[in-house]
């Protein structure tokens, strides 16, 4: 359930070898069951309730174990959104570009924190495990937790415990049955742990990267040297403002594929100099061609998954 957004399509009765799994953006809760030669993930994901948290969570993503223990491999995406993710009796390893997670014989609460990937990150569990993910947009994390750039320094965190009572508290969320309870708990916890972050600046200039704006010209905007832009990108976002503006550019195509008719007007629509840099850029961060990757897609989807 790691890194995904915020529908997931209902799959069954199927022998892909390779199978896209894309999603779409909806305000209701729902559930989806991914089967592959009889693999079965049990994910859930909801928008966020509270409207104080929307501005800074896009949502959460429930797993539960499943009748099925078999494996699970897959592919996730680069994003510019910041993943905590919570897993229970569960042993959680990160590394170059690849999680795997694998049952604990010890009962635990393991708490990750992921927030800089360029390539796909491949996501293997031996078996399906009980686990949320919270999915905090740009600077959202920022607002709960001080001196986060300790933890961004390698673009994830093992052990990611910024509260002395994260865990203990999230053992408990896991203990509660009804989901509405559960996210309500969840929300509250966090509602607590917010302050208050004057962080207009870093905003504007974040909503600058995502336009068509030259890093120069951001720079001289904002009276800073590219050299401190890079500098405060890092330690707030855990990624340079090119990185940041590549990222942006990808999910950007991945939404307007759906308003497009080939891969050249989809270059342009989505900031790109011309279809050869789109490829180039597409290719650096998905190792896919993409007129490949659109072949098998859903004009009306947003997200991908790629099964193994």
């Amino acid at each position: 359930m790691r890194y995904i957004s915020d529908r997931l399509a209902r799959f069954s009765n199927y022998s892909y070898s390779i199978l896209l799994y894309f999603c779409s953006l909806n305000e209701t809760p729902f559930s989806a069951l991914v089967i592959r030669k009889q693999k079965k993930m049990n994910i859930q994901h909801y928008k966020t309730r509270n409207v104080v948290l929307r501005k800074y969570i896009d949502g959460y993503y429930f797993m539960a174990k499943g009748e099925s223990e078999l494996p699970v491999h897959y592919l996730t995406f680069p994003y510019n959104l910041c993943f905590v993710t919570t897993t229970q009796n569960s042993n959680v390893k990160i590394g170059e570009e690849k999680i795997i997670v694998t049952p604990s014989k010890k009962k635990k609460i393991v708490t990750d924190l992921v927030v800089r990937f360029n390539k796909p990150f491949k996501v293997v569990y031996q078996e399906p495990t009980n686990e949320i993910t919270i999915k905090f947009k740009p600077l959202g994390l920022n607002r709960f937790v001080a001196n986060l750039s300790d933890y961004l320094i390698n673009g994830f965190y093992m052990d990611f415990q910024p509260f002395d009572d994260l865990n203990t508290e999230m053992q408990s969320i896991f203990g509660i049955v009804n989901k509405e309870e559960q996210i309500e708990r969840l929300e509250s916890y966090w509602l607590s742990k917010l302050k208050n972050v004057e962080l207009d600046r870093l905003e504007n200039i974040v909503a600058d990267i995502e336009s068509e704006r030259t890093i120069a010209e951001i720079a001289k905007k904002h009276q800073i040297s590219r050299q401190y832009l890079n500098k405060i990108f890092l330690k707030n976002l855990g990624k340079t403002p090119s990185e940041y503006r590549k990222v942006h550019k990808f999910r950007r195509a991945l939404l307007d594929f759906q308003k497009v008719n080939n891969l050249t007007e989809l270059s342009y629509e989505s900031l790109f100099y011309d279809q050869s840099h789109f490829i180039k850029e597409f290719k650096s961060l998905t190792n896919i061609n993409p007129s490949f990757f659109f072949k098998n897609i859903d004009s009306n989807k947003e997200i991908a998954w790629l099964f193994l």
